[in-house]
C-alpha cells in the first residue's frame, strides 16, 4: 500500500494517539533547535520530532512516525538521540501498523499494542514521584509576549526542581555563557513561589538570597526578576542598609546581594550575620566557580553560615583542576549544557581562530639595542610569555596593534585582553596611533583604574545601537559580566593560564546578534588557543578527580572598605620588579610572518587546513559517488544549494570552502573545481577559462535568434567570472536582467520568446558551464 507519511499520520497514528488520551497533550512537528548559524544569515538543519508528548508541563516522550510501508523502527536511533537531548525516557516509533517502545533508562525496547496513557508514562518517568515534586513541576513557565523557553532551559529548570523536591541541599547547573542562566534561575524561583515551597513546610512564600560578585550581574538579575516580583524583591547594599539605620532588610522574599556588600571586612562584621542562620530557604550563587565553594573564599563564609539552606550554584565552567572545589561542594551537575551544544543548536555564535605569528616571538639582547629602563640579562632568551610582564619592547606592541587592525573590519566590536593595566594602556595608545577612524573614543581602555569613566564607556560599548567605542583594551575586568551581544573579535595578547578564565574570555563573543554569523578569536600568544585541544575544554565533569586543588579567584574580596557594596576590586598580580624597556635598533625590522585561520568543527575543535581537508575528503562519499553526479548536482541552482547545505550542516560552510582556494592557489576558480580536484584529481581551471569554453559553444548561442538574448547569456558568464556561483542562483535572474538593461523580467521573456524559455536558457547555460 503506497501511503505517504502525512497520510499515515492522519489515518493511522493520530487516531491511536487520541485513543490513548494524548490529544490534548501532544505537540506535532516540534522544532527544538534553531540550527547552527552559517554565513550570510543562513541556518543549518533544525532538529524536530514528529510528536512530543507533554503532560503536566513536563516533556515525557517522543513519537517517530514512519510511512505505512516503512519498517516501524527505521529512524529509531536518531529519535533516541533527540530524546537524550530533550531528557525524555521514552521513544515510540511507529508506521501506523505496529508501535515500538524504547526505554532509555533500561536501554531496552519491544513492540506494544497501544501508546500508554499520559498518567502512566508520567508516573514511570520519575524514580520518586512525591506530591511535592508533581506539584512543583506542574507550574508552567512565566512567559511574556511570544517568548518561549529553549529546550535546555526547560531541562535545567526541571532538573533543579526535581533535586529540590528530592530534598537535595547542594545543587549545581552548568551551562555555557550566553545561554540564559538568569532566566533559568527566575523560572525556578517562580515555580517555588507559586507553590509556596519552603523548608519549614509552612504556609508561606520562600525567602531566597541571590548572590553575585559583580554589581552588573546582580542588576541584570534584578531586571529579569522585576516582573512579576517587583514588590517582593530588595537589593542588600550600602544605601539600603543606611536607609534602615544600619539594619539589613527583612521585609521581602527575594534578596539580591554581591558578597562584598554583606561579607566581613576589616573591623566590620558581615551584614549577613544580622540574618538568622535559617532565615533563607534557598541561596542561588551566580558564577559559583569564582570562589563560592572554595574553603578560603569570602563566599564560603556566607554559605557556611546559611549551611542549613538549599544552595543552588550556577556556572558556565565545567570541572577543571583549578576549580575542582566547586564540584566537591555541589556535587555533579544535575544538568549541563555545553558551548559545543549551544553552537550546534544555533543558540550561540560559532567562532574561528586566527593565530598570528611574528618574527619577534622571542628576544635576546644585543649591543645594538638600547635599554631604556631596568636591567637586561645578557644571553637570556625572553620568550613571548615574558613580553609586557618582565620586558617591554615598544616596537613589538606597535606591530601587534598594526596586525590587529589589519585582521579586523574597522567597525567590528572587539575586546583585547592584555597582560595587565599598563599593557592595556600601551596597546590602546598603539591602536590609536595606527587606526583609520578619527573618533577619539574608537579605542579605549576599560580597567579598574578608569573608574566611573571606564564603566560609562563599557556601557556605551555594550549598547548595540552605538558604534563607538569599537575596541576595548583590558586585562582582567572584562572576563565576566560583559553582556555585549555584538562582539565580533576576542583578541589575546597575553597567556591565559586558567582554563576557567579562558572559557570565560571566549564566552564574551558567543552571544547572538542580528547579522553576526560568527566571531573570531585572534591569538597573538604562544599557547592560549591551544586550550581548545585540551580534552576537558568543553567536556563533561570527571568524577575521578578528587582533592581540593584550590578555587579560582573570588576569595579575599572583602577589603574594599566601607559598606557601599560597590564593584569588587580588580586585583592585578602583585607588584613585580621594575620592567625592562628595550628600544630595538633601527636595523631590526619587525613583521607578521604567518596568519593561520582555523575553523571549528561540529565537535568544537579548531581544524588546521590539513585536518579540514581530511574531514572534507572523508565526508565526500556521502554527497556524490561520481564526477558525473557532481557535475549534475552543481549544474542546477537548487541541487547545488542542497549540496552546499549538506556541507554546512556538517560544519563546512562557504567561507571554509573559499579557504581551500587559497590552499590550492586557486582564488579565481570555482568551488566545483576544488571539489573535482580533491575527489577525482582533475586539473583546477579558473572561472575565466570555464566561461571562455562556454562562450565558444556556438551551436548553443545560435539557437537564440534575438541578439539581445545571446548578449544576455554572455553577460551571465561575465558576472560569473567576476563573482562566482552566487550570480547563478535562481533568485538572481531578475537582478541580472535589470543589470543588463533588458528592462523587467517580462521584457526579457519577450526577447527569449516566453518566460519559461528565459528560465530554461538560464539553467542550460549553467549545464554547459560545468559540462565535462
Amino acid at each position: 500500500m503506497n501511503i505517504s507519511e502525512a497520510d499515515t499520520r492522519a489515518k493511522f497514528i493520530d487516531p491511536e494517539i487520541q485513543k490513548s488520551g494524548w490529544e490534548d497533550f501532544v505537540i506535532r512537528e516540534h522544532y527544538f533547535t534553531d540550527g547552527r548559524k552559517l554565513l550570510g544569515g543562513k541556518r543549518g538543519k533544525r532538529l524536530f520530532v514528529d510528536y512530543l508528548l507533554k503532560y503536566k508541563n513536563v516533556n515525557l516522550a517522543i513519537i517517530e512516525a514512519k510511512r505505512f510501508d516503512k519498517h516501524p523502527t527505521e529512524g529509531l536511533q536518531q529519535a533516541i538521540g533527540y530524546a537524550e537531548k530533550l531528557k525524555v525516557n521514552y521513544v515510540y516509533s511507529t508506521n501506523g501498523k505496529k508501535i515500538y517502545e524504547f526505554d532509555l533508562t533500561t536501554g531496552k525496547g519491544d513492540y506494544i499494542d497501544s501508546f500508554p496513557k499520559p498518567d502512566e508514562i508520567y508516573k514511570r518517568s520519575f524514580d520518586n514521584l512525591t506530591p511535592e515534586k508533581e506539584n512543583l513541576l506542574s507550574v508552567p513557565f512565566y512567559l511574556t509576549g511570544d517568548k518561549q523557553p529553549r529546550y535546555y532551559q526547560e531541562n535545567a529548570v526541571n532538573k533543579a526542581i526535581e533535586a529540590i523536591a528530592n530534598k537535595e541541599d547542594r545543587i549545581l547547573l552548568t551551562l555555557a555563557t550566553g545561554t540564559g542562566k538568569t532566566f533559568i534561575a527566575f523560572q525556578i524561583v517562580y515555580k517555588l513561589f507559586q507553590k509556596r515551597w519552603n523548608l519549614d513546610n509552612a504556609e508561606r512564600r520562600p525567602k531566597i538570597l541571590i548572590l553575585a560578585d559583580r554589581n552588573i550581574l546582580a542588576d541584570q538579575a534584578i531586571n529579569t526578576f522585576n516582573d512579576p516580583f517587583e514588590k517582593d524583591l530588595v537589593k542588600i547594599d550600602g544605601s539600603e542598609i543606611k536607609a534602615r539605620n544600619g539594619q539589613v532588610p527583612t521585609n521581602a522574599h527575594i534578596f539580591f546581594a554581591i558578597y562584598q556588600a554583606i561579607s566581613e571586612k576589616e573591623n566590620i562584621g558581615g551584614y549577613y550575620k544580622q540574618y538568622p542562620a535559617d532565615f533563607f530557604d534557598l541561596v542561588i550563587i551566580d558564577e559559583c566557580h569564582r570562589g563560592s565553594a572554595n574553603e578560603e573564599g569570602s563566599w564560603r563564609e556566607i554559605l557556611d553560615y546559611f549551611g542549613s539552606t538549599v544552595h543552588l550554584g550556577l556556572t558556565a565552567t565545567p570541572k577543571r583542576k583549578d576549580n575542582v572545589d566547586t564540584y566537591q561542594y555541589f556535587g555533579k551537575p544535575v544538568y549541563e549544557y555545553s558551548l559545543k551544544d549551544g553552537i550546534n543548536d544555533g543558540y550561540l555564535s560559532p567562532y574561528k581562530v586566527k593565530k598570528i605569528r611574528t618574527n619577534i616571538d622571542s628576544y635576546i639582547y644585543t649591543k645594538d639595542d638600547v635599554v631604556l629602563e631596568g636591567e637586561v640579562e645578557y644571553k637570556k632568551v625572553y620568550k613571548k610569555k615574558d613580553f609586557n610582564k618582565t620586558i617591554i619592547i615598544p616596537k613589538q606592541i606597535d606591530l601587534v596593534a598594526q596586525a590587529l587592525l589589519d585582521n579586523i573590519n574597522p567597525m567590528e566590536k572587539t575586546i583585547v585582553f592584555c597582560v595587565d593595566q599598563p599593557h592595556a594602556l600601551n596597546i590602546r595608545d598603539a591602536i590609536n596611533k595606527h587606526k583609520k577612524i578619527a573618533d577619539p573614543n574608537y579605542c579605549v581602555r576599560v580597567t579598574s583604574d578608569e573608574g566611573k569613566e571606564g564603566r560609562d564607556l563599557l556601557e556605551r560599548f555594550q549598547d548595540n545601537d552605538k558604534d563607538i567605542p569599537v575596541i576595548l583594551t583590558s586585562s582582567q575586568m572584562l572576563t565576566t559580566g560583559v553582556d555585549a551581544r555584538n562582539v565580533r573579535n576576542i583578541v589575546l595578547v597575553r597567556e591565559v593560564n586558567s582554563m576557567v578564565e579562558f572559557k570565560q574570555i571566549v564566552g564574551r563573543g558567543t552571544r547572538l546578534f542580528e547579522g553576526k554569523d560568527f566571531f573570531t578569536i585572534i591569538d597573538f600568544s604562544e599557547e592560549a588557543s591551544e586550550k581548545f585541544y585540551d580534552p576537558e575544554w568543553d567536556g563533561l565533569p570527571e568524577e575521578e578527580e578528587t582533592g581540593n586543588t584550590g578555587g579560582n579567584t573570588g576569595g579575599g574580596g572583602g577589603n574594599s572598605g566601607g559598606d557601599t557594596g560597590g564593584e569588587p576590586p580588580i586585583v592585578d598580580p602583585p607588584p613585580r620588579p621594575e620592567k625592562i624597556v628595550i628600544e630595538l635598533s633601527n636595523g631590526r625590522k619587525l613583521k607578521v610572518i604567518d596568519v593561520e585561520t582555523r575553523y571549528i568543527d561540529e565537535n568544537g575543535l579548531p581544524l588546521t587546513t590539513k585536518q579540514f581537508l581530511e574531514k572534507l575528503i572523508g565526508f565526500i562519499p556521502d554527497l556524490y559517488d561520481s564526477d558525473a553526479q557532481l557535475r549534475k548536482l552543481w549544474s542546477k541552482p537548487e541541487t547545488r544549494d542542497e549540496l552546499l547545505q549538506k556541507l554546512a550542516d556538517s560544519g563546512i560552510d562557504e567561507e571554509q570552502l573559499e579557504s581551500l582556494k587559497i590552499l590550492f592557489d586557486a582564488k579565481e576558480s570555482d568551488i566545483f573545481d576544488i571539489l573535482m580536484h580533491i575527489s577525482y584529481t582533475n586539473d583546477i581551471i579558473t572561472r575565466k577559462q570555464r566561461a571562455e569554453t562556454t562562450r565558444e559553444n556556438e551551436p548553443f548561442f545560435e539557437v537564440y535568434e534575438n541578439l539581445k538574448a545571446r548578449d544576455f547569456l554572455k553577460f551571465i558568464l561575465e558576472r560569473y567570472e567576476q563573482d562566482g556561483i552566487k550570480e547563478l542562483k535562481r533568485e538572481k535572474l531578475a537582478n541580472l536582467v535589470e543589470l543588463n538593461n533588458l528592462g523587467t523580467t517580462k521584457d526579457a521573456a519577450k526577447v527569449f520568446g516566453g518566460l519559461q524559455k528565459l528560465v530554461d536558457a538560464f539553467y542550460k547555460i549553467q549545464e554547459l558551464l560545468y559540462a565535462s
